[in-house]
């Protein structure tokens, strides 16, 4: 049976690196993003997950993809975009809360709903966390809020898929190397040697390390309805 990979944010960071990973093991490759992936042979589907309409560029082209096997694969779906904005609950505007439920939430439940006729015994669903998904920094609350609500989401897949033989995890990295957290925290050398200090290996995670996690979690079953904290080992404070 085939086996392919669909992404979310496979352009870069986590999402790229997890396209990477899929690929070397023969994965067809399906990106979401904004931007595409620029690996060979990645059918990318252009899609801002903060407008309504995104999703229907997908449904437009899963009956080319999935043409044998009944219409049907072994799918790994990652759901890996996301969105980080600044603002703590005193000053949040109420877009920026919309937005990141938009990406980081509304997106990943409505790729699972598209993607479930599609999915043979055997696929996966790993969501993308964070360590701010069972825990929290000021001036973020969006994210935080947001991650939070993925882990649930997490959980009711896991409910809600009981019997068709599809397991979900939620892999929640540290701090990792990625464009979006050097974007969110800026060129500041003393927020990213705090940021590098509470970390028991004093250094960020690599997006690759990462994407072991994931793969690792999409092909064992046994992880199920579990959440996953990959982040080098804090250091609480």
């Amino acid at each position: 049976m085939a086996k392919v990979l669909v992404v979310s944010g496979g352009s870069r960071g986590i999402g790229f690196a997890t396209a990477q990973r899929f690929a070397r093991e023969g994965y067809r490759i399906i990106n979401l993003s904004r931007r595409p992936c620029e690996l060979p042979g990645v059918i990318n589907i252009t899609a801002d997950f903060s407008a309504a309409d995104w999703s229907e560029a997908l449904a437009a082209v899963l009956n080319d993809v999935f043409p044998h096997e009944g219409g049907r694969a072994e799918v790994a779906l990652v759901h890996s975009a996301a969105v980080m904005t600044k603002g703590g609950v005193g000053g949040v505007e109420s877009a920026q809360f919309r937005q990141c439920f938009e990406v980081n939430v509304v997106a990943a439940a409505e790729l699972v709903k598209r993607l479930l006729p599609y999915m043979a015994q055997g696929s996966s669903v790993v969501y993308v966390g964070s360590t701010l998904g069972e825990k929290a920094v000021s001036n973020t609350a969006a994210y935080v809020v947001s991650k939070h609500a993925l882990i649930g989401l997490m959980r009711s897949s896991c409910q809600d898929l009981a019997g068709k033989g599809i397991h979900t995890a939620c892999v929640c990295p540290g701090f990792t190397e990625t464009e979006m957290l050097l974007e969110h925290i800026g060129s500041d050398e003393q927020v990213m040697a705090s940021i590098v200090s509470g970390i028991t290996q004093q250094r960020l995670l690599r997006p690759e390390e990462i994407a072991d996690v994931i793969y690792f979690c999409s092909n064992n079953a046994a992880v199920n309805g579990a959440v996953l904290h990959a982040n080098l080992g804090q250091i609480e404070r």
